[in-house]
């Protein structure tokens, strides 16, 4: 399964803010509520300053869901992971454009794999950085946070980035937006072109989740 097909708004909780004791567990409450795709948070410790989930982790919920799996590498040298995390189950993989030279042989590798492929900016990376390879995307992810942890605040002038972004991919590419999504800020980057919503601690952090969607959908509904 790839990316839902872009005109529909799709939120994406982040397991990252999940408990990771019952991951199966918190993933099938998310789904339950109506969401269609997850989003996986893999950090290396070196692109990033902090570790999390790798493959093994990936392929052993993979068995619990059909969900679509939206893999975000925040990790330097994406290239040489790419098949381990499609062989573990992802059906998306997002890379930095910090991170190298050749992203169009990364999104070929990818595509022949029956994977489908995003690019990501950080805060500070202008949109001019992806803006000549961007057409060949699935997807383009807008950071609003500093990858690496949870939590933190939103950065409102980063998420202007998004209006540039989907001036550029038009309406059938999908433009992400990840780091402090929720019920406040969801209106927001929808309204600058957003159709894929990141939502971790406002999804997780939350006893009802179903509700946590309802609310953040509502906004913009």
């Amino acid at each position: 399964m790839r990316l839902p097909k872009a005109g529909t708004i799709e939120i994406a909780p982040s397991v990252l803010a999940a408990d990771f004791a019952k991951l199966g567990q918190e993933i099938a409450e998310v789904q339950s509520a109506g969401v269609k795709m997850v989003h996986l948070d893999v950090m290396d410790g070196h692109f990033v300053p902090n570790l999390t989930i790798g493959p093994p982790v990936i392929a052993s919920i993979r068995k619990t869901t059909d969900l679509v799996f939206d893999a975000h590498l925040m990790i330097s040298e994406p290239e040489k992971y790419i098949e381990s995390f499609v062989k573990a189950g992802v059906d998306n993989i997002t890379f930095h454009i910090e991170v190298t030279d050749d992203p169009i042989a990364i999104v070929d590798k990818l595509h022949n794999m029956g994977c489908s492929a995003g690019i990501c900016l950080n805060p500070e990376t202008p949109v001019e950085a992806i803006e000549p390879v961007a057409k060949y995307f699935d997807m383009v992810l807008v950071m609003t946070v500093h990858p690496g942890f949870g939590g933190q605040k939103f950065i409102s002038e980063a998420a202007k980035k998004i209006i540039k972004v989907r001036e550029i991919v038009g309406p059938d590419i999908r433009v992400e937006v990840d780091g402090g999504i929720d019920k406040n800020t969801a209106p927001t980057v929808v309204s600058y072109g957003a159709d894929t919503l990141v939502a971790g601690n406002a999804i997780f952090g939350q006893k009802d989740r179903k509700a946590a969607i309802n609310a953040i959908e509502r906004t913009y509904r």
